[in-house]
């Protein structure tokens, strides 16, 4: 078996394991902020979008920092880097005695984890590129099933033995995902030569490089408004659903199925549509999978039962699925050779920042507005990026890359 094969399927188990983890218990955090003291429910909105938000601006920070290290020194790295490290941050959230605790080790989480991005860093940089749609695919499949099962695991536990358990059961995933990596992932890895001067090119000519390219620019664009429209309902939903379920003691573990569903939903999605981007164009898949987005939020806005969250939640899964995997499989065809880290980097920095900025706007919005209408604002955002996609990306060849080169890349022709 090719290497890349074998690291793809390691890789695969190593992010179930660990996305399930993290999954396992965020889903809860309103529910875990309550608990914590933190009763009255505008309050409990607001201290949401803070927890939320002080992860994703730490991240945002650090996003680029350890790609460009994973660039230097190796990606198998970062990934253990990321496990081990969030095992021991996630396992303390369970013995937080406030929540401004909670909120410190959170941003804590930001600085040192960053599975996803390190992995598909790995997977980006030892795939063929006619292969890279399939395999980042599977990667998303991976993080999407461990986005199913993990809430449902979260649920029953939060609900038998309380939320503090739970985060005990995050770490100890994270723990054994770490473990998968370093024993079985195999990497050889070279970094990039030096530069015809003979000079190490390091953090800011990686940067440089990135940030030069057009093409990515376009692409984080994309990323970043269609992120901030499914983040801007992440500490809105759990409150929702509490105010439509006519009894909460079992909110927890209803809020873990509509997760599930939805992750589940996802990971069907992102391998098949994953491969189907290498054959009909990743431009294809992500423009409709963004406009199919942007009709199924409208209903959820007027919602009136849990099931009816239920379905709608599943249907976004689906669409959300081939989104992600074309976005990524675009990223890796574009990536400057041996800098996939720096791309990756930045990517997880785009998503970080908008994961920071839109529960805030989010838990605004539903203190100004009421609980439904973040769903209606979700939806613009994805209209939004839907027309991104079509007036700025343009059909890139299949395999095409953009040079490693300290000089601004050529903007790709389109077709």
């Amino acid at each position: 078996m090719a290497i890349w094969k074998r690291n793809l399927y390691v890789l695969w188990a190593a992010e179930l394991l660990a996305i399930a983890g993290f999954s396992v218990a965020f889903p809860f955090l309103p529910y875990y902020i309550q608990e914590l003291g933190i009763t009255e429910l505008k309050q409990v909105e607001l201290w949401s979008g803070i927890i939320v938000a002080a992860h994703a601006v730490a991240m945002a920070i650090f996003s680029p920092i350890w790609g460009a290290v994973a660039d230097r020194y190796g990606r198998k790295l970062m990934i253990e880097r990321a496990t081990f490290g969030g095992a021991i941050v996630l396992a303390a959230m369970g013995l937080v005695q406030n929540v401004w605790q909670l909120a410190a080790l959170r941003a804590l989480q930001g600085m040192i984890t960053g599975t996803v991005a390190a992995a598909t860093t790995l997977v980006a940089s030892s795939t063929p590129r006619d292969r890279v749609g399939y395999a980042l695919g599977m990667l998303q499949m991976a993080i999407w099933l461990g986005s199913s099962v993990g809430p449902l695991i979260g649920g029953v536990v939060a609900d038998t033995w309380g939320y503090r358990v739970v985060f005990g059961v995050t770490g100890a995933l994270l723990f054994l995902a770490g473990l998968t990596v370093w024993r079985f992932v195999h990497e050889d890895y070279q970094p990039p030569g030096r530069n015809p001067k003979g000079t190490d090119e390091g953090f800011w000519h990686g940067l440089k490089v990135v940030l030069s390219t057009p093409s990515l620019m376009t692409l984080f664009g994309v990323r970043i408004t269609a992120r901030l429209g499914s983040s801007l309902i992440v500490p809105v939903l759990p409150l929702f659903l509490q105010s439509l379920m006519p009894s909460s003691s079992r909110v927890a573990s209803f809020n873990g199925l509509i997760s599930g569903v939805s992750s589940a939903a996802s990971a069907v999605t992102a391998v098949i549509l994953g491969r189907a981007s290498d054959r009909i164009g990743y431009r294809t898949v992500l423009l409709a999978c963004m406009a199919g987005m942007a009709v199924l939020y409208v209903p959820q806005a007027w919602a009136t039962s849990p099931w009816q969250l239920l379905v709608l939640q599943g249907a976004v899964g689906l669409m959300m699925g081939g989104v992600l995997a074309s976005l990524s499989a675009s990223l890796a065809n574009l990536s400057p050779e041996g800098r996939q880290g720096a791309v990756y980097g930045v990517d997880a920095s785009v998503v970080s920042v908008a994961n920071g900025l839109a529960p805030m706007i989010g838990a605004g919005v539903a203190m100004g507005w009421g609980l439904r209408t973040p769903f209606l604002l979700t939806a613009a955002a994805f209209g939004l990026a839907t027309g991104l996609v079509m007036a700025l990306v343009p059909s890139h060849p299949k395999g095409e890359t953009v040079p490693a080169s300290s000089q601004p890349a050529p903007k790709p022709p389109s077709h």
